[in-house]
């Protein structure tokens, strides 16, 4: 088993504790992922988002650049067991020398602020992926995520959360707030996808060799991808729409013409996103549901188009794969639902380098 993992927020993770005062290392931490496990869980190649929240992180290219000298000094004090890639031939390279892979990618498009200079400078810092937004409208394009939706779940959870449990009275309310996280959640942007500079940032990135991550992107960007790149690109953490109807997933036309394209979507362990449960029901996430999706989407697409995306420390900690270190259970859960061991050779790793080299 070689395991090639599209998507984590950890250095996201480290750079803000480091900031709260925390003593944290990419070596061993008590989050998701870290490189003792990672070296026992057989990865070969893990990719490290630089996420930034905008309205929050404050100036968006200030955060990234901050987050990249995280990453930087990260993988200096780890040389030992871990190399960033820039190319494909680097993955191979750093395995012979008895190293994993680093690869490094921005999760919110905003960074660039639309500006191609800034762009080239995530490249010559070694960004290889971009997801092109995140849950808020940027220069690039809209999430499928719609504001004003967004606005009306979170008043409702604030209704939700007044009510007085078991208080029948209150009933009409809490159906009021389940049906407004319902529409937020499964109710698609389908019409609003790539900005003009959008396009124009995506083409130069397929020229560049940065791959472009459809996941969060609307239903409406990811056909305009499609319409404005030739090369594969991913859903680096994507699961089902089919299988679980939140918006955040691929629906079957999707995920067609992703493996159409050569692409690759990535199973995304978030509980939320694998099987949805009524507001206020725990949702700690099992295998099971991680399994459904994946034989959906196989039934869909073909064995070529799956890979993982396990979104880990940017998720809250999935009930039965908390972290790098289950990645092999995951691989006995699929052998036992029917995947071959060539099968998921392609899953764990495969697919997703094969897409690396046809893009880097």
């Amino acid at each position: 088993m070689k395991v090639a993992d599209m998507h984590c927020d950890t250095i996201y993770e480290i750079l803000r504790k480091k900031e709260q005062g925390q003593a944290i290392s990419l070596r061993s931490n008590e989050g998701h992922v870290d490189l003792l496990r990672m070296k026992r869980g057989q990865y070969l190649i893990q990719n490290f988002a630089l996420f930034v929240e905008l309205g929050r992180d404050g100036d968006p290219w200030e955060r990234v650049c901050a987050l990249f000298r995280c990453y930087q000094e990260e993988m200096e004090q780890n040389r030992d067991m871990i190399a960033p890639v820039l190319r494909f031939t680097d993955i191979a390279e750093n395995e012979a020398a008895g190293k994993m892979s680093a690869m490094l990618t921005v999760e919110e498009g905003a960074v660039c602020g639309g500006d191609l200079d800034k762009l080239h400078a995530l490249y010559r810092m070694g960004v290889r992926m971009i997801t092109l937004t995140w849950n808020y409208e940027n220069e690039i394009g809209f999430p499928n995520f719609l504001p004003k939706l967004r606005q009306e779940m979170k008043t409702a959870r604030e209704h939700w959360k007044s009510c007085e449990p078991g208080n029948p009275e209150e009933e009409e309310k809490r159906q009021a707030a389940q049906a407004a996280f319902d529409a937020y959640f499964h109710t698609p942007n389908r019409t609003a996808g790539l900005t003009e500079k959008g396009k124009e940032l995506v083409a130069e990135m397929e020229r560049l060799g940065m791959i472009p991550d459809v996941s969060h992107l609307s239903d409406g960007g990811f056909y305009d991808v499609l319409e404005v790149t030739s090369k594969p690109f991913v859903a680096s953490h994507s699961n089902a729409r089919a299988v679980s109807p939140s918006v955040r997933n691929l629906t079957d036309d999707m995920i067609r013409r992703l493996s159409e394209r050569g692409g690759v979507t990535g199973l995304n362990f978030c509980a939320d996103f694998l099987e949805e449960r009524p507001i206020g029901q725990e949702n700690p996430g099992t295998i099971e549901a991680v399994v459904r999706h994946a034989k959906h989407i196989v039934s869909v697409g073909g064995i070529e188009v799956l890979g993982l995306g396990s979104d880990f420390d940017g998720i809250g900690t999935h009930g039965e794969l908390p972290g790098a270190e289950s990645m092999g259970r995951l691989w006995e859960a699929l052998h036992g639902a029917g995947f071959t061991e060539g099968a998921l050779d392609k899953v764990f790793c495969e697919n997703v380098l094969r897409v690396y080299r046809d893009t880097l």
